[in-house]
């Protein structure tokens, strides 16, 4: 595209922004002619946000590749129209919409609000600076066509998002997110969509009740706390995010003691200024807990991220770089299945056949081993909550239980189907004082699994390219025949997996190891998940864990090789 061409759709877009500050930017921005300003017209301009799967997400600025309310009023009247053509009923079930703390996210619900009500559609607007998972219970609560969640999660500071939710209070799916994209895609100029005010009757505001509603809902499917929690010094953070006030009160509802919470930490911040980068899956995203935990000499430390969806674990571990070493996803996951399952096959009146269990095929296998122990369901999904907390819907003959993939993601109960971080960190806090009482530690527990079930370790690998497709394209004309010295036994492409919807990955099975290669959906980078088990039968966990890991990095090497 031409920089005449580029200039011309922002001075279109200039004349239809609605937002004074937006239309300020880019004036600023067209009337500066140097090389900086060409380039970032460039990337404003080129192309808009799409909507997709996790709906719209990116950096907040003025133009149609930005998150800025000219997008978001775009994005809702098109939702708007795709929800009254399905069901013209939507107007009255309405759309929950919800906002964490980031910049301009409150101005976004709001205006997402008004052109909801613009086009006849009730609203029901939860307080500001909540978390992710409280907007998927509120959908199900309220029995809403839908629901909006303005967040980014763990993006960085720059970024917002624009997230959407079904009436069934789970993501949006294909094929739903190319309607609504042709939907949005067909929005005439903005200032011909109809913007309800403020204070239209059609927007009601929601108090306390859907938190507190919340908190009862998963209080009653986890139950109070263990006995043992009273002994447990727990370090928590919510990392700058939206999640300390409930996660605090959930603990106290459950019966926990009070964490210690790492101050500087707690408090909402757009800036997140204490960390490098928002994400507790980051290395040093942890430090200040770990400092706290030092100083308290806590025994768990829990972290949930800006929008509290996701939860880290921390343990105790002195050969760690600080004292303490987090446990991965896989870890959690696997730690948690087999707690909810043990406690499901307690349960009288529970029939343990019948309990899902669900992972991912990028995560990693020990959760399907201890569900074949248990006598209990398992399946395997994409990537995506979206596809986990739906696994059950469709077969008669199970309820699902629970569900998790490797990043950090962890749905415990029913009530919320999406990924939930602070009912997750009740469970985990429940997994370690229960392994109180018998004199354990979470690492104790997590050695018996891996005892009995094999050493399992997981890890990533990303390389950058900008030419994925192609990469892909040369993996799938020329499969390799072994890696790291280990033949290819299987291989997989997700493209026509008969069981799993169509996906652009492919996964290669080896003699007790598997590596599973798909683009990023969000950078230009090429991911690979990898996995290798080790029988500890016959020798001790140590020696089973030190050659998993030694064949896990000649894998590492040899993957990165076949991407390279």
């Amino acid at each position: 595209m031409s920089t005449e061409e580029l200039r011309a759709r922002a001075q279109a877009w200039l004349a239809d922004d609605p937002d004074a500050q937006d239309r300020a930017e880019l004036a600023a921005l067209l009337a500066d002619d140097s090389p900086d300003s060409a380039a970032e017209l460039t990337d404003r301009f080129a192309q808009r946000l799409r909507f997709g799967t996790a709906g719209l997400r990116g950096a907040i600025g003025a133009g149609p590749n930005r998150m800025n309310r000219a997008t978001v009023t775009a994005a809702s009247a098109g939702l708007a129209a795709w929800l009254l053509e399905r069901n013209p009923a939507a107007a009255e079930a309405g759309v929950v919409v919800g906002c964490d703390a980031r910049h301009r996210s409150e101005d976004f619900a709001a205006q997402t609000a008004r052109v909801l009500a613009g086009a006849g559609i009730r609203v029901l607007l939860l307080p500001s600076r909540e978390p992710t998972p409280l907007l998927a219970y509120a959908v199900r609560y309220f029995r809403a066509a839908a629901g909006v969640m303005i967040t980014a999660s763990h993006n960085p500071p720059g970024d917002n998002g624009y997230k959407l939710y079904l009436h069934d209070g789970a993501q949006i799916v294909p094929p739903a997110d190319t309607d609504v994209e042709d939907a949005i895609a067909a929005v005439g100029p903005l200032a011909a969509v109809p913007v309800a005010p403020a204070d239209s009757p059609l927007i009601r505001p929601v108090g306390d009740e859907i938190a507190a509603a919340y908190l009862d809902a998963v209080g009653a499917e986890l139950g109070l706390a263990p006995t043992g929690s009273s002994w447990l010094r727990v370090v928590y953070t919510p990392l700058h995010g939206v999640a300390g006030q409930l996660a605090l009160r959930a603990f106290e509802q459950a019966g926990f003691p009070p964490p210690d919470v790492v101050a500087a930490q707690f408090d909402p911040d757009p800036e997140f200024p204490t960390v490098r980068f928002p994400n507790p899956e980051e290395p040093g995203a942890l430090d200040l807990a770990f400092a706290e935990a030092r100083r308290s000499s806590a025994d768990l430390v829990i972290a949930n991220d800006p929008d509290g969806d996701r939860l880290a674990v921390a343990i105790p571990d002195p050969s760690a770089p600080g004292g303490y070493r987090q446990l991965t996803g896989d870890q959690v996951g696997a730690l948690l299945g087999s707690f909810l399952l043990g406690r499901a096959a307690a349960d009288p009146a529970v029939k343990i056949s019948e309990q899902l269990v669900v992972s991912t095929v990028v995560s990693g296998s020990l959760l399907s081993k201890i569900a074949a122990a248990a006598g209990a369901a398992y399946a395997q999904t994409l990537t995506g909550f979206k596809w986990i907390v739906r696994a059950a819907d469709l077969r008669a003959d199970v309820r699902f239980c629970y569900g998790y993939e490797e990043a950090l993601g962890y749905a415990v109960t029913s009530s919320v189907r999406d990924k939930d971080g602070l009912s997750a960190a009740l469970a985990v806090l429940a997994v370690a004082a229960t392994a109180w009482d018998a004199g354990q530690s979470l690492q104790d527990v997590y050695d018996a699994l891996e005892e009995r079930h094999g050493v399992h370790v997981t890890a990533q690998l990303s390389v950058p390219t900008q030419a994925a497709v192609d990469v892909m394209s040369r993996l799938r004309a020329e499969p390799p025949h072994d890696l790291g010295g280990e033949p290819v036994i299987v291989s997989t492409d997700y493209t026509s997996a008969s069981d799993l919807p169509s996906a652009d990955m492919l996964g290669y099975n080896l003699p007790g190891a598997r590596v599973v290669i798909r683009p990023s959906g969000t950078e230009p980078k090429i991911k690979a998940y990898l996995e290798v088990v080790e029988l500890a039968t016959g020798r001790s966990l140590d020696t089973a864990r030190l050659a998993a890991q030694a064949r896990t990095t000649r894998l590492q090497t040899a993957v990165a090789d076949l991407l390279g």
